[in-house]
Order: structure tokens, then C-alpha cells, then sequence
């Protein structure tokens, strides 16, 4: 027999706006559900899970429980059901030999689905950046959902989605360096400075080799780019100025350098695309 309780919240407080569907347990109560009746989600898009976290999770969950249900829908099965919400905490129930969960049911669309799945991922533990960009692309593809529409759902700004998005870009090998942690996601985008493939691995592998910051990236794709490089140790800034210039960087959602002079200075704002230009303007109050 089902245990019910009260616990939990529905995704629809992460989603501003959703209209919510009828559920199979009225009032968002809590129900026990068998492990083996729940299958994956087939729009999840975290592919890796850290195995040493999911084994501490296992462990609180030996000890406290599982404190927040998963979301599921009901299945084509009767009594099985597919998981929306949750991954984390299924994988670790089953290492720490639990046979129930607890859950609530609700219906969802196929498009909700996805968009619960990014929303659980994004917004409570980060994907990886690369699994976050397929994530939108999945998005883009397969719903028609526009940068901002994405941006709206998941909390981020659309200069934010569309230079994520620019990580498909990247070559194969430069992708799996940014999948294995051997550069950031700083990193990566500096990379994708560069004109061509060739010229990106070529760089991607000084950058390893060499354990280049980004700063230091930016300066060695702007040399092979065959623009007027910055200094790669230049003279040291007042802390004031840098953190000036991370304001505007973080204002603007994209590369912001600040340089000033005794008698004045620059600003230089960096876009790579006429969206991103367009967000920029629409930041000044400019754009028509």
C-alpha cells in the first residue's frame, strides 16, 4: 500500500508561469514507489555522475532518508513510471539497497519533461558545460524554443545560452578536454577565437601542455590570430580596476577588458554573434 505524506515541492516553483496539470496523487502528496517500476528519462541530459559524490549521497541516505521525493509520470505500464526529476538521488538509492522511493506523480508533457530535467540539473547541481549546451541544443532542435524562451525557463540571461551553446563548436578533442575538466569553460570560449579546427587543437594543446590561464589563453589565440596580443604578464592593476572590469563582465554576460591610463582609458566589450551584439544594446537601453 502507497505511504503518503506531505513532503516536497513540484517543479512548477522552479518554472514561473508553468500552469500546472492534474496529478496522479492529489494535493502533491508523497508516495512510496518500487525502484524497478521508475526508467530513466530519455531527455536527461547529464550523461556523468561524479561516483564518490553519489557514494556520500548514498551514505545521508542510509541515515536520513531520502529528504526530497523524485517527480515521475506515469509510465505506458500500469503501476511504472518514468523519472523527470531526481537522477541523483535514484542512482544513490540504489547503491545505499533501498527497494522504494519516495515520490510524487504527476502528468507532463513531452516538452515538460525536458524542460523539468535541465531545470533539476541546472538550477540545483551544475551540468557540466558541454551537457548543459547539448541540453539547449536539445531544446532548440527538437522544440523550436528560441535563446530567450530558454533563458527564461532556466534562469539564465540569453547571452549566457548562446555563448553555452557556442561550446558545440568546439572540435571533437577540445570538447573532451572541456569534458574532463582539462580546461574551463573560460577557456574553451577563448579557443573558440580561432578560425578553424586545426588551429584550435594546435592552441587547445599549448594551452594543456603549458597550464595556461584563460588570460594567457586569450593572449596566445589573439597572437595566432594575428591580432596585437595583450601581455601575458602584464604590469600588475589596482584590485579596484579588476574588480571593476568583473562587474562589467558579469553586467554584460561576456569578455570585458577595462584598461586605464593616466589621462583616461578604454573599454573593450567582446560579442560573436548578432544576438549577443543585440543583448548588449538592449543592456545599454540603446536597441530600438
Amino acid at each position: 500500500m502507497a505511504k503518503k505524506s506531505g513532503l516536497g515541492r513540484g517543479l512548477d516553483a522552479l518554472i514561473p508561469g508553468w500552469e500546472e496539470t492534474p496529478v496522479s496523487v492529489p494535493g502533491d502528496q508523497v508516495v512510496q514507489v518500487p525502484i524497478a517500476n521508475i526508467g530513466p528519462n530519455p531527455h536527461q541530459p547529464r550523461k556523468q555522475f561524479d561516483n564518490e559524490a553519489l557514494d556520500d549521497l548514498a551514505s545521508s541516505i542510509r541515515e536520513h532518508g531520502i529528504i526530497q521525493p523524485l517527480i515521475l509520470i506515469p509510465g505506458e505500464e500500469a503501476n511504472y513510471y518514468t523519472l523527470i526529476a531526481g537522477e541523483r538521488r535514484l542512482r544513490a538509492a540504489k547503491i545505499a539497497g533501498l527497494s522504494e522511493v519516495p515520490a510524487i506523480i504527476r502528468s507532463a508533457t513531452e516538452l515538460q519533461q525536458l524542460e523539468f530535467a535541465i531545470i533539476e540539473n541546472v538550477q540545483r547541481e551544475d551540468l557540466n558545460p558541454l551537457e548543459r549546451a547539448r541540453a539547449y541544443q536539445n531544446l532548440l532542435d527538437g522544440f523550436s524554443l528560441t535563446h530567450e524562451e530558454i533563458a527564461r525557463q532556466v534562469g539564465k540571461s540569453r547571452v549566457s545560452v548562446t555563448n553555452t551553446l557556442r561550446l558545440l563548436n568546439l572540435p571533437p578533442i577540445a570538447q573532451k578536454a572541456l569534458l574532463n575538466s582539462e580546461i574551463t569553460e573560460g577557456h574553451a570560449r577563448a579557443l573558440l577565437g580561432l578560425p578553424n579546427d586545426r588551429s584550435i587543437e594546435s592552441a587547445l594543446d599549448s594551452v594543456v601542455s603549458l597550464n595556461l590561464n584563460v588570460r594567457q589563453t586569450e593572449a596566445l589565440v589573439s597572437k595566432l590570430a594575428g591580432k596585437s596580443p595583450r601581455p601575458i604578464n602584464p604590469t600588475p592593476r589596482s584590485p579596484e580596476i579588476e574588480d571593476l572590469e568583473n562587474k562589467l563582465r558579469q553586467f554584460f554576460h561576456t569578455k570585458v577588458n577595462l584598461n586605464k591610463g593616466t589621462r583616461g582609458g578604454t573599454i573593450s566589450i567582446s560579442f560573436y554573434s548578432d544576438e549577443e551584439l543585440n543583448a548588449i544594446l538592449d543592456s545599454l537601453g540603446i536597441n530600438e
